[in-house]
């Protein structure tokens, strides 16, 4: 369970440095392409120092399947919560059916 919860920690840092370089330069549209795209994978550098010592954990405690949807689920929900904050999205019931639907695929994925 230990490597379990320490691979979810790191995959939370890791989603949230991903969002920051997949749709952080959005917030920049009068920059240079080449600058956000560098920026980005200076950002990007960070997201697979988490993400890679993420999966080496949790592969030894979860099947890679297991890992994946969780990752999927950990994903969309830092991306609701940073296009909240950063770009003042507002949910939607759709967007709740669909995480709903999203943490019950997880919840399968994991059960043994």
């Amino acid at each position: 369970m230990k490597k379990i919860l320490i691979a979810i920690s790191l995959l939370v840092c890791s989603n949230t440095f991903m969002n920051m370089a997949w749709y952080g330069h959005l917030k920049f549209k009068d920059k240079p392409l080449m600058i956000v795209i560098l920026a980005s994978w200076g950002i990007a550098f960070f997201e697979y120092c988490f993400q890679v010592p993420a999966n080496r954990i949790g592969s030894g405690a979860l099947t890679l399947t297991q890992l994946k949807v969780i990752q999927e689920v950990i994903s969309l929900v830092t991306f609701a919560i940073f296009a909240f904050l950063v770009f003042k999205e507002r949910p939607t019931f759709n967007h709740g059916i669909a995480f709903a639907l999203l943490i019950g695929a997880a919840y399968f994925a994991t059960k043994g």
